[in-house]
């Protein structure tokens, strides 16, 4: 018997939510309910945005030909975002994990063509930034 996700209950799915809801609102305080996850979703949401900068000129140098991030979707932008910042810095996801779990939380956000569109340019960029893997 199978079991249905609840698609929120996913970390992705949160990191998104949160991080989508202090670029809407930058004056709120960020709230980490209890849960196995809450160390893991706040370091992502914090280091996503501490470290957007170097996402962004990460994304720039490898993808310059691939994406135009002035002219991305807000949620596009954020799930590629918070995804480059766990390449980057959480070593110890396997990429394919990160690719994966991005894509399935994307589904809860973006339309099947973004979908696409995000599992390519993750899996691109994931093969620069990880080329050991």
């Amino acid at each position: 018997m199978s079991q249905k996700i609840n698609k929120n209950s996913l970390p992705r799915v949160k990191i998104v939510q949160k991080i989508y809801n202090l670029l809407m609102n930058p004056n709120t305080q960020v709230e980490y309910p209890k849960s196995q996850y809450k160390k893991f979703i706040k370091d992502v949401v914090e280091g996503t945005l501490e470290r957007s900068e170097l996402i962004e000129s990460t994304i720039n140098e490898h993808l310059n030909s691939d994406i135009d991030l002035k002219k991305t979707d807000k949620l596009l932008k954020i799930v590629l975002f918070a995804a480059v910042f766990e390449l980057l810095f959480k070593h110890n996801n396997p990429k394919k994990v990160i690719i994966s779990e991005y894509v399935l939380a994307s589904e809860y956000f973006l339309e099947k063509v973004q979908i696409g569109y995000l599992n390519a340019i993750l899996d691109k960029i994931s093969k620069v930034i990880r080329k050991d893997e």
